[in-house]
This record gives C-alpha cells, structure tokens and sequence, in this order.
C-alpha cells in the first residue's frame, strides 16, 4: 500500500509516541528537526532510541546535513524500527549518499523540498539511489522564497515535485502540512487540490486529521465505478475495439481504470 498520511510526532514528546503510532496514519515520523528545541536534541534522540522497536516501526525526521545534530543522528538510523528517513531541506545528493551509506541497499529515504535551490536541484534528489519519495516542506519553501501564499502563487512548485518525480519513476510526492487544526473545509480544500495536482500523499501535523487525509486520497465512489464499468467493457470486447457510453476506450484509459481498482482495493483506514 503506498502510505499515504505521514504523522508527525515531536521527538521530546515520547509520551505522544504510542498514541500517534495508534492514530491511523499510514506513517508515523518521530519528528527529531524542527519540532524540538536545540536544548533538547540530545533528550528526543534519546526517546526514539529508547521507544523505537521492530513491531512498531516508524519514520524518523533527522536534523539536516547543516546543523551540529546530524551526524548524532544517523548514529540511530540503522535500530530496529526505523522504517525510513525523512531528510529536511534537502539541496544536494550528498546526504543522501551518506545515510544510504549507514542504512544500505534497502534505505528509504524522503528528502524533504522546502527551499528555491532544493526545487532547483529536485530532478537530481529525487533520482538519488534510496530515495522513495519526495516531500513539499511548503512554509519553508514560502520563506527561502518570499512567496505569500499558500495555493496557486506555489502552483509551479507543486507541479515541479509531481513533474520530477513522475519522470524519476519515483513514488507520487507527498504535500504539506495544513496548519489551520481546526478548519476541516480547509483540510479537505487542501487535500483534494493535492490529490488532483498528483500528490499521493499528505503530511500531517496532529491525529485529528489523518481521517480526512487517508479519505481524502482515495479515488471517489464514482471513479470506481466508473473504473469497474470500463474493465468489464474491456474483458467484454476481448482485444476489439471498446467502446462505452458513446466514447472509444483505449489502451491508457483502461490502464487508469486499472489503478483507480487496485488503489481503492487497498486498506480503508
């Protein structure tokens, strides 16, 4: 199942671990970056270290390349459950090729964008060996660039991270945080523009909104039927020409209805 909500949990705030782990997001980050304080680095890496287990595992969030924490961190990486890293404002290849170094073949990795060199350089990040995914650190992206505006004034750069990626062969980006916690009109506004831009997932800031993001992201009832309708007309024609409600049916409509299938026959949570 591609993971679809991505949960952020602070990493000095072990007492949260469980229940954020327990709140049905399809990925959990402890977070060790920019939801601790510098006077707490050294406290919240040693919570994951302490929490982190193989029967739950988990994202971790580390410091970026930049900072005195870095290397500290990928001290942790290679511990049973960590699942992945997320590598905030990612801008070059070359931490990557670091903690692949630490985690092997099999590292997963999610460089976050959240700066005009990042976006620059996202074509070569994204085809970095390891990397799964990319993520869309939105707010500081609007810093780095003096963009004021949270919808189409970051049309481009939404658009970019889905173009890259596509052409990588990489795994749909994952979009950013929705801010305002209690507005549930927004979040779903925020999570179906994602989904329509072709995100493929979203990051999330508290449990409370990791239902909508997981539904949200999932193909509408009437796409699936749709979907069924056309591989039905498929089989039907066996290797004719299809046609359906008056339209000709080719070759990618049926492999997109092939998709939207197997994606709302994954799990529902």
């Amino acid at each position: 199942m591609m993971e679809r909500s991505y949960l952020f949990v602070p990493g000095n705030r072990p007492e949260r671990f469980d229940k954020a782990y327990g709140a049905g997001a399809h990925a959990v980050i402890v977070d060790l970056e920019d939801a601790v304080g510098p006077a707490d680095k050294a406290t919240a890496r040693a919570a994951a270290r302490a929490w982190l287990t193989a029967e739950k595992p988990v994202w971790l969030r580390i410091n970026g390349p930049e900072s005195e924490w870095f290397t500290s961190d990928l001290d942790i990486l290679a511990l049973a459950g960590v699942k992945g890293v997320m590598l905030p404002k990612a801008e070059d290849t070359a931490a990557i090729a670091e903690i692949r170094g630490r985690l092997g073949a099999g590292a997963r990795i999610i460089p976050l964008i959240e700066s005009a060199l990042g976006l620059w350089r996202a074509e070569a990040i994204v085809c970095a060996e390891g990397v799964e995914r990319l993520a869309f650190g939105s707010f500081d992206f609007q810093l780095d660039t003096g963009i004021a505006g949270e919808r189409e004034e970051l049309l481009f750069a939404r658009s970019q991270l889905v173009l890259v990626s596509r052409v990588a062969g990489r795994l749909a980006p994952v979009d950013g945080v929705t801010v305002a916690l209690d507005d549930e009109a927004e979040l779903r506004e925020d999570v179906e523009r994602a989904r329509r831009l072709g995100f493929g997932g979203k990051l999330c800031i508290h449990p409370k909104q990791v239902a909508a993001v997981n539904a949200g992201f999932r193909a509408p009832d009437a796409d699936v039927a749709w979907a069924r309708r056309v591989l039905e007309a498929a089989d039907a024609a066996a290797d004719n020409a299809v046609r359906l409600d008056g339209k000709l049916i080719d070759r990618p409509i049926i492999d997109r209805a092939r998709a939207i299938l197997a994606d709302a026959e994954g799990p529902r949570s």
